[in-house]
Order: structure tokens, then C-alpha cells, then sequence
């Protein structure tokens, strides 16, 4: 799988380190930046790059960062294709996750429920909320989830791409 790599100053040396370690576990990367560190970056220099890489197909999959990982969610959702899930940290749900009631205690299923019910093709994370062990974690439970390719939800994926 080959994934695109993109963030802002603020999670430039974690961004280094995730592509360390997704390379060791096999996926191919490709790095949108920045190259170098600047405290007067734009994101959206970096993310446009990378949601497009995946909305044409380029690239499977996109992992973004900054600080908080919000204004990067946002920038890859004004690309057509592109549909961004933001992950702060680990949560617990508080009710029911489906129709048949289940209540996960999985503080990482809502990665999952990104990827399944919504197909996100894009994770941004908050540099500053999270360790970089549970960076690893969310990466490593999102890109193993797969789409629940179930009528209802690949209709409603499809009206967030026309």
C-alpha cells in the first residue's frame, strides 16, 4: 500500500518518525512535507498535495499531521475524493456503535468506524495530543480496517464524492 505523507511544522519530527516506521513494516511512502523545518509553514502547502495524491489514486491511503490536526482535516476535505477523519486520542464509547447495540470499550474503534461506515482515505492526527506510541496505534488499527462496503454506507460515500 502506498500512502501519502504530508503535515505543518508542528508535526514534522513525528512525521519523520511514522514514515521510519511504516517503511519498516512495509508500505511504500510518499512524502509531501515539508522537507525541512520552518515555524512559518502552511499547511495547506503540504496537505492539498497529499489529499489529491489519494483522491486520484496515486496514493491508497493518507496520513497527515499538525498540531492539533484540525485545519489539516480540513484542508484534505475541500479536495474532491478526499474524505478525512481526524483523530485526537484514544475515546471510549459512551453508547451503542451500531444498529445491533454493541458498546465497544475499544478506546480505538472509532478509527475503525472512520474506515468502515464513512471509507475514510485519509487519517490527520494531532501531533501535540498524542504520544507517538499512540500514533503508532491509530495508524497501525486505521489502515487495517477495511471498508464495509454495506448499500447504505457506500451510498452515502458516494454522495460526499459528487
Amino acid at each position: 500500500m502506498k500512502i501519502a505523507l504530508a503535515t505543518d511544522h508542528a508535526g514534522y519530527e513525528q512525521l519523520k518518525q511514522l514514515k521510519e516506521y511504516l517503511v519498516a513494516e512495509g508500505y511504500e511512502c510518499q512524502d509531501f512535507g515539508p522537507a525541512s523545518f520552518d515555524e512559518a509553514d502552511d499547511y495547506p502547502d503540504f496537505i492539498f498535495p497529499a489529499a489529491r495524491a489519494v483522491a486520484s489514486g496515486d496514493c491508497e491511503a493518507g496520513i497527515i499531521m499538525g498540531g492539533s490536526g484540525q485545519g489539516e482535516a480540513m484542508a484534505a476535505n475541500r479536495v474532491k475524493g478526499a474524505r478525512c477523519t481526524l483523530f485526537y486520542g484514544p475515546v471510549v464509547a459512551k453508547a451503542a456503535i451500531d444498529a445491533q447495540g454493541t458498546v465497544s470499550e475499544d478506546p480505538y474503534e472509532i478509527l475503525r468506524l472512520s474506515r468502515r461506515h464513512n471509507h475514510a482515505n485519509v487519517l490527520s492526527l494531532s501531533a501535540r495530543f498524542l504520544t507517538f506510541e499512540e500514533i503508532k496505534r491509530a495508524v497501525s488499527v486505521w489502515l487495517e480496517a477495511s471498508y464495509d462496503i454495506a448499500e447504505r454506507h457506500t451510498r452515502r460515500v458516494g454522495k460526499l464524492d459528487t
